[in-house]
């Protein structure tokens, strides 16, 4: 299916009828400092008579993402303070991100990692820090997985992901790869025969966590080339972010979840919102972001419970932070709260 090309300017979103004429100039502040990229696939989405629209509100530019709020940081989640090379991050003992590109399909508004995206930014490692990244791990035996993300890494070539999970291949103690991408939603047509052999290229168990925020982003075209992931072996996870007027509703995040399994996508983290700079409009508080995850329990299938996750700022790690049921020390003695809100004593 051919699809329209991405667009990346504020012109090119005037054109296309996304943005008004008016607000061009305001959106070239933005674009001078974000990048912009909304696929074909992501722009059909996309009602332009809705301005509060929950495809738009990830991948259009707002002048909002100018103001940035006291608790924002340019690195929110720490991952500088945990690289020891670049492109590589190593917060936890048996695991690293390794990243290969900071290019992607899309470009979402709320990214926690915008500052090294865009406009004046590296497109890729350098194959001499390639080499360093790929030692780094060869030498460190309790690395268990390797966790590819960036940017994208599904916006490599073919050729260039089956080269680099070959490399992956000769170390024997790497026993997993994990992939992080939008690809197959934003851009499906990406997950062709060969880009699947090239991932299955490392002959390690294969994971691939799809990042996507509201169930219109999984159409027919994004499921089908799901199933082509999944019908060659491959394991695919789910990841989002609580946002905003996308999805923070009980009855949005339900619809979402069970899209993912009917997809033969297991739930597996939804991602409080970082403080990014610019971010503070999708941002929902942790407060309000426990209690729409309580209204799953018990109401959607155990299937469709995703683990609520925060990434403590500073790079300390991510804990996950849902409703809590046990109440050992309520008054009266300890109890246990059942998925109505009905307290029962132990």
């Amino acid at each position: 299916m051919t699809r329209p090309a991405t667009l990346r300017t504020p012109a090119a979103l005037v054109q296309a009828g996304l943005a008004p004429a008016a607000q061009a100039a305001a959106l070239e502040r933005v674009s001078a400092r974000y990048a912009i990229g909304v696929t074909g696939a992501s722009a059909a989405l996309i009602d332009p008579a809705d301005p509060r629209d929950p495809i738009a509100l990830q991948f259009l530019p707002q002048e909002a993402e100018l103001h940035r709020a006291p608790d924002e940081a340019d690195d929110p989640i720490g991952d500088v303070a945990k690289s020891p090379l670049p492109g590589l991050v190593h917060r936890y003992p048996d695991r690293v991100l390794l990243m290969p590109t900071h290019v992607c399909a899309s470009y979402c508004r709320f990214c926690f990692r915008r500052e090294r995206v865009g406009p004046g930014k590296a497109d890729a490692l350098s194959p001499e820090a390639l080499d360093a990244a790929l030692a780094y791990i060869a030498a460190r035996p309790a690395i268990w997985e390797v966790i590819l993300t960036g940017g994208d890494p599904l916006a490599l070539s073919a050729r260039r992901i089956e080269a680099l999970a070959r490399r992956l291949a000769a170390i024997d103690h790497v026993k997993v790869l994990r992939v992080h991408t939008r690809v197959p939603a934003v851009a499906p047509e990406r997950i062709t025969p060969a880009l699947v052999r090239a991932l299955k290229a490392s002959d390690k168990a294969l994971f691939v966590a799809l990042h996507a925020n509201h169930p219109r982003e999984l159409t027919p075209e994004a499921r089908a080339a799901c199933a082509r992931l999944i019908d060659a072996g491959v394991v695919m996870l789910s990841q989002s972010v609580l946002l905003r007027g996308v999805n923070d509703d009980p009855e949005v995040l339900a619809e979402l979840m069970r899209a993912f399994v009917e997809t033969r996508i297991r739930p597996y983290y939804l991602h409080q919102g970082d403080a990014a700079p610019g971010t503070a409009h999708l941002r929902v508080p942790l407060a309000e972001g426990r209690e729409i995850v309580r209204r799953l329990r018990g109401r959607v299938s155990g299937l469709c419970q995703p683990t609520y996750v925060f990434d403590i700022p500073g790079g300390h790690g991510k804990v996950p932070v849902g409703p809590d049921y046990l109440h050992p020390n309520a008054p009266g003695g300890a109890c246990i709260e059942d998925p109505w809100g009905v307290s029962h004593t132990l």
